[in-house]
């Protein structure tokens, strides 16, 4: 039998008529149990009143999805042991480091980026309608109806096996930096499963999905490369590297011209190959300017440029790194590869 100990728990409380503020409990713990199970002895021991989503218990459902110590988590998936594990190797990286005092405390919210029902229950509608702009499901109906279902070789059904287990749990979108700064993003939940349909050899609307995508802020484009979403995805979905998949098609068909931020990825790959690191004074105007044939976007660059001279941070000359021949054999390298079917 595991040895107990005892844990606090910090968890939030609120509702849409009152201010959040944490409300802390104590329980004799084992290491093993989940946050699920502790949570839920707290609502049958201690508060009745505590809210929170579950349902599978077992990492199928991703109702119970929280953030539990400062990150997006399943409640069923992580236990006590692994937590304080964490929390320890946080405090040792810490500059100012010093052992854990007293019992271990598991701070216990409800997901961001979403807006509170009560306590750890939030409304969900937004992630739902988000996923349902990039219709992720497939689509066949320009073809002829056979007269049995559309066949796949194991071979490209082994290409959704990835995509194919994200659970919708909200992890990901939880913590997807753009989504605080630009709710018009889809999200990477969308995002990932829009790849999978990509994927997907009996789907018909290729095309007409990466025009979707591309467009602006809303798609690809919004994803900032933060990596959060691929670090708490519980299904290792790594819905960032779906979405660099998709960019990957877009600018396989698009050249520089289309639009700013496709110059932006253009630009600074051809930049780089060229010097080892980037130009900064031909990335503005070849971005923002495309290439001196938006007049508009040079005369924006002005005032900023203006600027950046009187406060002598703009770069009168431009020297390549060392090792650029290296760096662009690395970049030509990698290009072929993607290339190879």
């Amino acid at each position: 039998m595991e040895v107990q100990f005892k844990v606090e728990f910090k968890i939030l409380r609120q509702t849409p008529d009152q201010a959040p503020h944490f409300q802390t409990y104590t329980l004799e713990v084992e290491p093993g149990n989940t946050i699920l199970d502790c949570l839920n002895r707290i609502k049958w021991e201690q508060d009745g009143g505590l809210a929170f989503r579950k349902n599978c218990r077992n990492t199928i459902c991703g109702s119970c999805s929280m953030r539990i110590n400062g990150r997006s988590a399943l409640a069923c998936k992580e236990n006590i042991a692994s937590e304080v594990a964490r929390l320890e190797e946080i405090a040792k990286s810490s500059t100012s480091f010093s052992p854990l005092d007293g019992p271990p405390t598991m701070t216990i919210a409800p997901m961001g980026n979403l807006p509170v029902i009560k306590d750890l229950v939030v409304d969900m509608g937004q992630f739902w309608q988000n996923l349902q702009t990039v219709e992720p499901y497939v689509s066949s109906a320009a073809r002829t109806m056979p007269e049995r279902e559309f066949l796949q070789t194991p071979e490209e059904r082994a290409k959704l096996n990835q995509t194919g287990n994200c659970i919708l749990c909200g992890a990901c979108y939880s913590d997807c930096n753009a989504l605080e700064v630009n709710p018009e993003f889809v999200g990477p939940h969308a995002l990932a499963k829009a790849q999978r349909m990509l994927a997907d050899t009996r789907d018909d609307q290729t095309e007409q999905r990466l025009e979707q995508y591309n467009h602006g802020v809303q798609g690809v484009w919004g994803c900032t490369r933060c990596y959060n979403c691929n670090s708490v995805c519980p299904m290792e979905v790594a819905p960032l590297d779906q979405i660099t998949q998709i960019k990957r098609e877009i600018l396989e068909r698009k050249d520089a011209s289309t639009s700013r931020a496709i110059r932006h990825r253009k630009v600074m790959v051809d930049l780089v190959k060229q010097g080892g690191w980037v130009d900064e004074r031909k990335f503005g105007l070849f971005v923002v300017g495309n290439y001196f044939r938006d007049l508009q976007g040079l005369l924006g660059l002005g005032p900023l440029g203006l600027r950046m001279i009187a406060r002598r941070k703009f770069p009168l000359s431009f020297e390549p790194s060392e090792g650029a021949a290296t760096v662009r054999s690395l970049i030509e390298a990698v290009e072929r590869l993607e290339q190879k079917p």
